[in-house]
């Protein structure tokens, strides 16, 4: 590839307002282009790497015998209103009509098609396991677009789905699929890690992601050096200790005239946050539900819904009134409210503790559990705080930012349920088809791997996902011999098949070189009049800049060797 030739339109400065690295990066070195917010074009280069990403995924996907297949991203909406998940996804999906007048939908993933697929053509418990995959568009209307391609509206996806008789089956397919992610990753050169995670509106089985650290990831995850534990802050655990009691007393009302934070009724009661219960109100699936935890604490939203069995919204502060009587401020556990009570591990048989008295301007001191307040179940309902002990070995945790690679879980019947997804096993006796569901951001790998590999210059690609192995740079255009040896070396390292490019550019070498070095290529031949007279030529190993000068005949086997070296372990 001659450089006058192809489009990398690169950048000498980094575009207003944009924060992350990889952003950065891919729109000054040509990668990308957004068109809308949230809504990018691959340009060339990118579209190179994105491709490499791909094969190695369909690579590995292939090794556990997945299917490669292709679904419509237009769904009629009514096959998502089958499992509620038309409602459920709100805002985030997109929805349009025909000129019919028919309700379509983008599809921000494919659970339900492929449910619509099983059970037209699933019969019999001979037909499966099945592992079907695709690498797909898919549409989330996101509010918020952020971090270049690691938060978008139309985005390209991995997702597979296997189909089992049995739990045992899914165990195995999960297994599958997780080993094979983790050679997707190893092989795209990323320092992953996994941790357990909620899933949310997928399902309501296990559920684990593959992260990786970065400042520009909108993830936080608890994480233990020592033992290797890693959870989502939506599900992780810590080794904390209960609430200290209080004085045992009978329960008293007192005034508290506009105290209505924690840290204002705390200062003036006199008491300590962690004593001070907080009660949250959140509309559940059976209605409105009340969440105790310390005023030290903060929610898990998650962890509530998991606890209820379903996703959660915090109520309206009407929705709260009508029931309880009382402003959100001034709410408490005890009383005749009647609604179903999920109280934090941490308060079980605790004593001497402080909330409000469901009516405004009071609170009430000398709460005890057992005896005030009859809790429906202790579960744990807090987030995890930076070092806070590690649930499986006691050391402190550190919690960092992290970039979603991909996520599995395991869905077990949610759908096939549903939707009337059903086999008959051997008795010809019916039953629901046993699922999972495994998906990889395909641009959050090239994120990932920018973030990681990036220095002040521009980015440094592995070997596994870099647009191009080598870059011939003659120095002086204007040198008939400097331009005839880099047409050289050009033509040769393509017959030795490396991807090449050319700089063929009527440009200042400075130039030349710092686009180069923003591309970020694994290797850079530089071709100059004074090494030309010296017999030499100059080589570039861009990973970590070490330039070496070798025979002009021992170029491709150099430029060969420092591939081989960008090359994941």
């Amino acid at each position: 590839m001659r450089r006058s030739r192809i489009f990398v339109p690169t950048m000498k400065e980094n575009p207003a307002e944009v924060v992350a690295l990889s952003h950065q990066l891919m729109l000054r070195a040509g990668l990308i282009r957004m068109l809308s917010a949230g809504v990018y074009t691959y340009l060339p280069l990118g579209w190179k790497a994105a491709t490499k990403a791909m094969h190695i995924i369909r690579n590995e996907m292939e090794q556990i015998d997945a299917q490669e297949l292709y679904l419509p991203a237009l769904n009629p909406i009514d096959i998502w209103d089958e499992t509620g998940r038309s409602t459920d996804f709100g805002e985030e999906m997109f929805r349009l009509k025909d000129r019919k007048g028919q309700d379509y939908c983008l599809a921000p993933t494919h659970e339900e098609i492929i449910c619509w697929l099983a059970r037209s053509h699933i019969r019999s418990w001979r037909d499966m396991p099945q592992s079907w995959f695709q690498i797909q568009l898919k549409f989330r209307d996101e509010p918020r677009p952020r971090g270049g391609v690691l938060r978008i509206r139309h985005f390209l996806m991995k997702d597979s789905y296997s189909l089992d008789r049995d739990e045992a089956g899914l165990d195995r397919s999960y297994e599958l699929h997780k080993e094979a992610y983790k050679n997707i990753f190893q092989r795209c050169g990323l320092d992953y890690f996994i941790v357990n995670a909620s899933s949310g509106l997928m399902g309501s089985g296990q559920s684990q992601e593959f992260m990786v650290e970065s400042e520009a990831g909108e993830d936080e995850v608890a994480r233990c050096d020592k033992c290797g534990y890693a959870a989502n802050l939506e599900v992780a655990a810590a080794d904390i200790d209960r609430v200290a009691d209080g004085e045992r007393m009978t329960p008293k009302d007192v005034s508290t005239p506009n105290q209505k934070t924690v840290e204002a009724v705390s200062k003036f009661l006199n008491i300590p946050t962690s004593r001070l219960i907080k009660t949250l109100i959140y509309m559940s699936p059976r209605g409105l539900v009340m969440a105790l935890i310390s005023g030290e604490d903060d929610l898990s939203e998650a962890k509530l819904s998991t606890a209820v069995g379903g996703q959660v919204r915090p109520a309206h502060p009407e929705e709260v009134r009508e029931r309880i009587g009382a402003d959100v401020g001034f709410l408490g556990p005890h009383g005749d409210h009647g609604l179903p009570i999920y109280a934090d591990l941490r308060f079980e048989d605790v004593k001497g503790l402080a909330s409000g008295a469901n009516k405004n301007d009071y609170h009430v001191i000398g709460l005890e559990f057992g005896r005030d307040i009859h809790p429906d179940e202790y579960v744990d309902l807090r987030v995890v705080k930076e070092e806070d002990a590690c649930p499986v070995c006691g050391h402190s945790m550190r919690l960092v930012r992290v970039v979603e690679l991909g996520h599995i879980f395991k869905l077990g019947t949610k759908y096939s349920k549903a939707m009337g997804a059903v086999f008959l096993d051997e008795k010809g006796k019916e039953h629901p088809i046993v699922m999972g569901s495994y998906g990889i951001g395909v641009e959050r790998i090239l994120a990932a791997a920018i973030e990681g590999g990036a220095d002040e210059h521009g980015i440094r690609w592995n070997s596994a996902l870099t647009p191009v192995d080598a870059i011939v740079i003659p120095l002086n255009t204007a040198d008939e011999q400097v331009v005839r040896q880099a047409d050289q070396f050009h033509n040769s390292l393509k017959a030795a098949g490396y991807e090449t490019i050319l700089d063929d550019r009527n440009a200042r070498a400075g130039v030349k070189l710092k686009d180069a070095d923003l591309i970020g290529a694994p290797a850079q031949v530089i071709v100059s009049p004074r090494n030309i007279e010296a017999g030499k030529v100059e080589i570039k190993r861009r990973w970590d800049n070490e330039r070496t000068l070798v025979n002009p005949h021992d170029v491709v086997e150099k430029v060969g060797d420092i591939v081989d070296e960008a090359w994941p372990d």
